[in-house]
């Protein structure tokens, strides 16, 4: 008897952390997303109106590699690997391409959480950490075909990754994860004792 993988989920994961440059540019962003927490006022009343638990500039600001220069050199690397990531996914862009259409930073506080959800009206989606502290959130992503299991057993905790119904990524510094925007993942609540630093982006075929 044999039985073989169908409908696969990819995750594609890669760090930057060996990149030529990289503590320049990954300290060049953390300085640029406290600036950003600092000055943005819009982006502030947003996050106290939606109960965010830090800062995000994902309400506010929507130009962020034109404002700084780490943001736009983080783009252009962030740029070839969603390239990489579709031609590994066979997806047949027809002449067409898969292009940045948001950037945004997450500073979330100690406590903080991001619900469960997903990126409407993208292909791909993902994250670049730039801080994360000891204790500091894992990204959780969720089983896509969760909501029609019904009653079905849940697995064993000795199940392979790849048929867990949860599965948490712990980034570092450098870590950038993408996925297709259809999965829905969340951030469990921060341990860690100072602020979770990253910056989220969606690529849209245009």
């Amino acid at each position: 008897m044999t039985s073989r993988a169908l409908f696969v989920t990819r995750l594609f994961e890669t760090s930057l952390a060996d990149e030529r440059g990289f503590a320049a540019l990954n300290g060049d962003l953390e300085d640029a997303c406290r600036m950003l927490a600092a000055e943005d006022r819009a982006g502030r009343a947003w996050c106290k109106a939606n109960a965010y638990p830090g800062y995000t500039s994902y309400a506010s600001l929507d130009d962020l590699p034109r404002r700084a220069t780490a943001f736009a050199d983080l783009k252009k690397r962030l740029d070839r690997l969603a390239a990489a990531f579709a031609d590994e996914l066979a997806l047949d862009l027809k002449g067409r391409r898969l292009v940045m259409d948001s950037l945004w930073v997450n500073v979330l506080k100690p406590g903080g959480t991001h619900s469960s959800h997903i990126h409407p009206h993208s292909v791909l989606s993902g994250t670049f950490y730039v801080a994360t502290p000891p204790g500091a959130s894992a990204l959780k992503l969720e089983d896509p075909r969760l909501p029609m299991m019904m009653a079905a057993p849940s697995r064993t905790a000795e199940a392979p990754e790849a048929m867990q119904t949860f599965v948490y990524i712990a980034p570092a510094p450098g870590t950038v994860l993408m996925w297709e925007s259809w999965l829905r993942h969340e951030v469990p609540a921060n341990g860690a004792k100072s602020d979770r630093i990253s910056v989220s982006f969606n690529y849209a075929w245009k």
